[in-house]
């Protein structure tokens, strides 16, 4: 927990009292179902939450934009960044129902007013989004087709809408279709050896309207 008010030095009361209840959280869930690695829990405040926050530090979200989470597991990114950004809408989808089931419990628990986590594929997701958030849950080009008609037409933020991906290691192979990609290194903002090859990956995608 330190090392989350360590980075995120202004969090409020409530956001800190948040954050401070996910390590209890998870380790009760994930005794029950499996969505973190057994060797990672006892990491959970680096590996998951720093890590799912490591977006915040690319991209700060403004007060009403519209977040969809495609394949959040137990719920990250979502879950992190939904406590850092209450005033922001998150919509945490996986094709995996029990996963689904923590991640709502947990956020019932925080009293995460901004979350609404479903189990769907990311196909079949209806509406648009300012940004799409994932941890490497597939390869990108498969990504970029689940998610690339659900982008906002109004641009608010500082970069384009559009993909904001936790990825690690050489990219180069996986992102040649894609030339407008950028890669924000994590150890600029987190110096910390876990972050040595971790990136934030940010594709802007045009609005398309919905099919």
């Amino acid at each position: 927990m330190e090392i989350i008010k360590e980075h995120f030095p202004n969090l409020t009361e409530i956001q800190l009292k948040q954050f401070s209840q996910l390590g209890k959280l998870y380790e009760e869930w994930n005794a029950q179902i499996n969505v973190i690695s057994r060797k990672d829990i006892d990491e959970l405040y680096t590996r998951h939450v720093l890590h799912s926050l490591g977006i915040a530090k690319v991209q700060p979200f403004k007060k009403g934009a519209k977040i969809l989470d495609v394949g959040t597991g137990g719920g990250f990114p979502g879950i992190p960044l939904a406590i850092l950004f209450p005033e922001v809408d998150f919509y945490l989808v996986d094709s995996i129902g029990k996963k689904i089931k923590v991640v709502n419990e947990v956020a019932t628990a925080l009293d995460l007013k901004n979350v609404k986590a479903e189990h769907i594929r990311a196909e079949k997701v209806k509406g648009e989004f300012d940004f799409i958030v994932s941890r490497a849950v597939t390869k990108m080009d498969d990504f970029v087709k689940w998610t690339k008609n659900k982008i906002s037409k109004k641009q608010n933020h500082k970069i384009k809408n559009g993909i904001l991906y936790l990825k690690g290691g050489d990219l180069s192979q996986e992102l040649q279709n894609f030339p407008k990609a950028k890669l924000f290194n994590l150890t600029d903002f987190f110096n910390i050896d876990f972050f040595e090859t971790k990136k934030v990956v940010h594709i802007p995608l045009k609005y398309k309207g919905l099919k």
